[in-house]
């Protein structure tokens, strides 16, 4: 007898399989009971019949509780009416039988839920986001291959500041501080040089006292960096890599977007041109919806919901002022517009990756380094960058929770993580 995964069923048809799983359900119907079993491959129903057992076994049976973990050996058997099987069991046996189950078929609030995420996570809809999200991270690696990209592990200690210092965790290291990263980038550009294109994938960690339902304080995050492109290479590549990873969840999470009920439509369009508007027009276009922001203001939640729910794909929003911008970005030509851009996801999702040219120029980065007042010593290794063959280069980053819930279809991204981390939640 073979032992085997529940999404290989189809392939023993009336032949003899052992499975171990849980049962996620169950119930009862005189001489006749049916489990529902999930193994992590998949789901499915496990028929029990008196007729079948022993007398022993039968009432063994009837002690499953929800949760129950147990081997069951039986024949495969197709759906008569569904592209589905089921197992005609022969024989089981438990490995435990649960304790009652804390989280009922009954609505759950959301700190309830939070408090027992250890057990949460094996309900169908958060075995289908982090399906999703599997998908995603391998398209992701698939892809960084197939484009001669080399990864580059970038550290989770940090010296100083990628973004903004008012954002960062600190720590003591050992007689000084340090603190976690909030991105990998400048160490990526660091290795550009070496190997023309790099990326990192990992834990990022942001002290923002947000409570949106676009943030966490600890994410994931895919940094990449090219050497010699500029903004429309940039953006070409964003693009097309986010095509792959969303196609790659279209073609082999059909079952997981079924159960969470994701209406793919509007990722279908992903095969479809990005939209591409600069700031400017962005501003005009709110205000024409009756947004206050104004013209050097950055876009907020708000306005990249309302800006996403009129277009039906994603869309870049390029060239921001350049004095909201980071102190790294190159500027165009004028000097009033930062060489970058973010890609917002349809549907009121809104920024899922931010990119830019970085600054190549020695003496343009040092007055950008004491314009944001900067520690000129802290920065001393990413100035020599430049001093030592600088090329024109650029790079993005995709904040991985925000990808998952868009593509899952998802309101928070608290949903997309599997312990996720906020201002007010460090357990379990």
């Amino acid at each position: 007898m073979e032992k085997v995964f529940i999404k290989d069923l189809a392939n023993f048809v009336d032949k003899e399989v052992e499975i171990n799983a849980w049962v996620s359900n169950h119930r009862s119907s005189g001489k006749i009971a049916f489990w529902q079993l999930r193994d992590g491959t998949g789901f499915t129903q496990a028929i029990l019949a008196q007729a079948d057992l022993d007398n022993k076994q039968w009432d063994e049976a009837a002690k499953v509780t929800l949760e129950t973990s147990v081997k069951i050996s039986g024949k495969v058997a197709k759906h008569p009416k569904k592209d589905e099987y089921e197992i005609q069991v022969a024989n089981f046996e438990f490995y435990q039988i649960a304790e009652d189950y804390p989280i009922g078929k009954k609505e759950h609030g959301v700190d309830f839920l939070m408090d027992n995420r250890h057990l949460w996570l094996r309900s169908s809809k958060q075995w289908a986001v982090q399906r999703v999200r599997n998908t995603l991270i391998q398209a992701t690696y698939q892809y960084m291959k197939e484009h001669a990209f080399t990864k580059i592990d970038s550290p989770i200690l940090t010296p100083n500041a990628c973004e903004g210092t008012t954002e960062l965790f600190e720590l003591e290291y050992f007689d000084t501080k340090a603190y976690l990263s909030q991105s990998g980038q400048l160490y990526l550009e660091a290795a550009i040089a070496a190997h023309g294109r790099v990326f990192d994938f990992g834990p990022v960690f942001r002290a923002e006292k947000s409570k949106t339902r676009r943030h966490l304080t600890e994410f994931w995050m895919m940094d990449a960096e090219m050497a010699f492109i500029d903004l429309k290479d940039n953006l070409d590549t964003q693009e097309d890599l986010i095509r792959f990873m969303v196609q790659a969840a279209l073609d082999n999470n059909q079952e997981e977007l079924k159960i969470l009920e994701r209406d793919t439509k509007p990722l279908d369009n992903i095969t479809k041109p990005f939209y591409r508007i600069t700031h400017a027009e962005a501003v005009k276009k709110l205000q024409g919806m009756g947004s206050k922001i104004k013209d050097n203001d950055d876009l907020g939640a708000e306005d990249e919901t309302k800006l996403t729910q009129e277009f039906d794909n994603p869309i870049f929003v390029t060239h921001y002022p350049a004095e909201i911008k980071s102190f790294y970005m190159k500027r165009d030509a004028n000097g009033s517009k930062a060489e970058c851009a973010d890609l917002l996801a349809p549907e009121g999702y809104g920024e899922i990756i931010g990119g830019s040219q970085r600054e190549d120029d020695y003496d343009e980065l040092v007055k950008r380094v004491k314009e944001h007042k900067l520690p000129m010593d802290e920065f001393a290794w990413y100035l020599d960058l430049r001093k030592y063959g600088s090329v024109p280069h650029g790079g993005f980053g995709f904040g991985l929770e925000r990808v998952v819930a868009w593509v899952c279809g998802v309101q928070h991204v608290r949903e997309t993580i599997p312990f996720p981390r906020t201002i007010h939640r460090i357990r379990p």
